[in-house]
């Protein structure tokens, strides 16, 4: 179970950065970088609205392919349209972690990816691969936090693990608030392996009578 970190993060820079979507969505965001990091990556958090006491936050693992080239195979690019939007309008922090295939980088991600068109699901094809299902530590997410002075909100997820893991380092998850679900012909069996595998909070019964075609 992960720790409280024992450093602490501190804020770096700030700069305002007007976002603009593809489907015609702008909002504007402040952009924060850090200092201190406890897995010394390049991660940023994305100020969104008017955070209040209690704002609604996302943890977001980047995804090259889903959230800059829009591939059908994840619901990652959605996700992250969606949570933009509904974090600028209540107000809040959208965390973007550079932690690419659940954190075994690129190259890993899409080799897992061909080890699925042979019929493994992408925690199969991970082990396959000698890698672990989920290598994803919040440790540097809990200091981003703790950097802005967040110790309480709401979390934009359907994954359990990272209210657990964000818990355990010591920051109070109030409430987790479920994304939407998206959906492709690409993506029903790994939203499946999702659910039956890591609990994550999507409709089993909707995507049941779907195919990956």
């Amino acid at each position: 179970m992960p720790d409280t970190p024992a450093v602490l993060a501190t804020p770096r820079s700030r700069v305002r950065v007007p976002l603009r979507f593809h489907d015609g969505y702008e909002v504007d965001a402040e952009v924060v970088t850090f200092h201190g990091l406890a897995d010394g990556q390049e991660h940023v958090a994305v100020v969104l609205g008017e955070p209040g006491p209690v704002p609604l936050v996302r943890l977001h693992s980047e995804c090259l392919t889903g959230d800059v080239f829009g591939s059908a195979r994840c619901d990652c690019g959605p996700q992250l349209r969606e949570a933009v939007e509904r974090i600028a309008e209540r107000g809040g922090v959208l965390l973007y972690l550079r932690q690419e295939g659940r954190g075994i980088g690129l190259y890993n991600k899409l080799d897992a990816y061909a080890l699925q068109d042979e019929g493994l699901d992408t925690y199969e094809a991970n082990a396959a691969l000698g890698l672990p299902e989920d290598a994803r530590d919040y440790t540097a997410a809990a200091q981003m936090l703790r950097a802005l002075g967040i110790g309480e909100l709401d979390l934009l997820s359907n994954n359990p693990d990272k209210a657990a893991q964000l818990r355990d380092l010591g920051v109070d998850v109030r409430d987790r608030v479920p994304t939407g679900v998206f959906t492709t012909a690409h993506n029903v069996r790994y939203l499946r392996a999702k659910v039956l595998q890591t609990q994550h909070t999507l409709p089993l019964a909707a995507l049941t009578g779907l195919s990956a075609g």
